[in-house]
């Protein structure tokens, strides 16, 4: 009997032991499960679902000092978190690196005047502003005439848009930009004006063509004694009229809050251009690539590699036949060489590969017509199908007030390349340096910029068959960009041995790069050059 009593005790202790020790588990791999979710599992949440207007609103407002609010259009928004899988990562460290901004150091934007600066006084007069080029050459032009009519110490007339170029676009300043918000955002800075006093409408008006890459004692002395004898100044030009550096703090200061705060783009377009990224931003992070391809850029820049024979009479006869492009014969193996010619959308497609991103990956085309359409597109398309243009974004209703007015349109590729979580450009063109300094303005986000120089070579060995895709050559195309993605270094300065004005044409331009003048460590009042390389 004690027996059988012994044998049911030992089981009864078995079984709780069995049942403690389950529990354990249990309990165990539950703290486990929350603290590591399986990555496999498929997320609840939408992944399509926007954020609301409000949400982003209190985002930005939780991470931006109040003075940097002012600066950032409304557009603008907290770019999203990168951890949407693509093509299968599963979320993998090299996955994450693909997207992820390079560091800003704790650079911030410092634009703030100095205590000594003063609001404008009794001008002198009035200084007219004729800009040139396309969109990005003209806001340049803008913003540095701004500068110049503090300098002069004259009212600034809202300047006119070039109509007379390539692109032969009608838009005033008012269809562009939101003139309004230009006026009152520089009250503290210069007087503007909609129109000259009907009084001086018919007065003698002194045309000057502005010296390029001019200083302080350029304006200050040879241009404002014009206002001895005229009461009206107008600037032939705009483009690059003002040097890149060596002028005062307060002069750099201004520039950068007439680009990145004052000059905002007509409300139509900004809604627009919000609209156009929310709708890119559906698909998760995306590459903004502004395929520079198009037949004005070929044509300027003489650049004919993979073009048939007729391709290439056509883009010199434009060349010859457009007036103010001043070379007219150009050796297009030579400018390749040397990396002076756009990327075709083929190279682009095997650099992409390279950098390592996925089939899958969404990229909008921030470009006008690709010259040879669909047909050049296809070995890119082949590689990359999810490619996206406004006019595939949009429908042709919500597209039609902006059609046939290049600028306008150009301003929508310029919000959507700002916003993007990567942002590319195949040339170093007005564009790509206008919106590689405004990401850079606003936190340093990711830019690549393509060695075009070194890039031509390994395609040529690559279409040669000396030299095949992999990993191999993955590794050494990423290796190569290591330090090309857009990461806090002070503006460059002018190449060695360069003189006179081939000495300022080799400067990195201001608007690239608006560090130190308007980017600061937050540490330090003063910039921490060790901070910089």
């Amino acid at each position: 009997m004690q027996k059988l009593r012994r044998r049911a005790v030992v089981a009864l202790r078995r079984q709780l032991t069995a049942a403690i020790c389950a529990i354990a588990l249990l309990a165990l791999l539950s703290v486990h499960l929350r603290a590591f979710p399986f990555s496999g599992l498929p997320r609840i949440a939408d992944s399509r679902k926007l954020p609301a207007q409000r949400e982003l609103k209190s985002q930005r407002q939780g991470s931006e000092q109040s003075w940097t609010q002012e600066l950032m259009p409304p557009y603008f928004s907290k770019p999203p978190a990168s951890s949407r899988k693509l093509d299968g990562t599963n979320g993998s460290s090299h996955s994450v690196k693909l997207w992820k901004p390079p560091p800003n150091r704790d650079f911030v934007q410092c634009t703030e005047p100095s205590p000594n600066y003063t609001p404008p006084g009794g001008s002198q007069g009035y200084l007219l502003v004729s800009t040139n080029g396309g969109l990005n050459q003209m806001r340049a032009g803008i913003c540095d005439m701004v500068a110049v009519a503090r300098i002069i110490n004259a009212t600034l007339v809202i300047p006119e848009l070039d109509k007379r170029s390539f692109w032969q676009d009608t838009s005033n300043f008012s269809d562009v930009f939101d003139e309004d918000h230009f006026i009152n955002a520089l009250a503290n800075d210069v007087r503007v004006v909609r129109k000259l006093p009907e009084e001086l409408a018919t007065a003698a008006k002194a045309v000057k063509y502005f010296k390029s890459w001019s200083g302080m004692d350029y304006y200050q002395n040879e241009i404002a004694s014009v206002w001895d004898e005229h009461e009206v100044i107008r600037a032939a030009k705009s483009d690059s009229r003002l040097a890149n550096n060596h002028l005062p703090p307060d002069i750099q200061k201004l520039r950068c809050r007439a680009c990145y705060g004052a000059l905002r783009f007509a409300p139509k377009i900004e809604a627009m251009g919000k609209i156009l990224v929310d709708r890119m931003r559906a698909h998760g992070p995306y590459i903004a690539l502004h395929l520079r391809y198009e037949k004005d850029m070929l044509a300027f820049s003489g650049c004919t590699h993979d073009l048939s024979e007729s391709e290439a009479d056509e883009l010199k006869l434009i060349r010859e036949n457009t007036s103010h492009w001043k070379v007219k014969e150009i050796d297009p193996v030579e400018q390749r060489s040397k990396g002076y010619c756009p990327l075709t959308p083929k190279e682009v497609g095997i650099f992409l590969t390279a950098l390592g991103y996925p089939p899958n990956t969404p990229i909008y085309i921030a470009a006008g017509e690709i010259y040879g359409g669909d047909s050049r597109m296809a070995g890119l398309r082949a590689r990359y199908p999810m490619l996206k243009r406004k006019e595939f974004l949009a429908s042709v209703e919500e597209l039609q007030p902006f059609m046939n007015h290049a600028s306008q349109m150009a301003a929508l590729d310029y919000i959507v390349s700002v916003e993007s979580d990567v942002f590319i450009p195949s040339y170093s063109g007005n564009m790509a340096r206008a919106v590689e300094g405004h990401r850079r303005f606003l936190g340093h986000k990711k830019t690549i910029s393509p060695d075009r120089k070194t890039l031509v070579r390994i395609f040529d060995k690559i279409d040669l068959r000396t030299l095949k895709e992999g990993k191999k050559l993955s590794n050494q195309i990423i290796e190569l960009h290591k330090r090309r993605q857009g990461s806090p270094r002070k503006r460059k300065g002018p190449i060695t041995g360069t003189k006179g004005t081939d000495r300022f044409r080799t400067e990195e331009p201001f608007y690239v790069n608006p560090l130190p003048d308007c980017l600061c460590h937050r540490e330090s009042p003063s910039l921490n050059t060790s901070q910089i390389r």
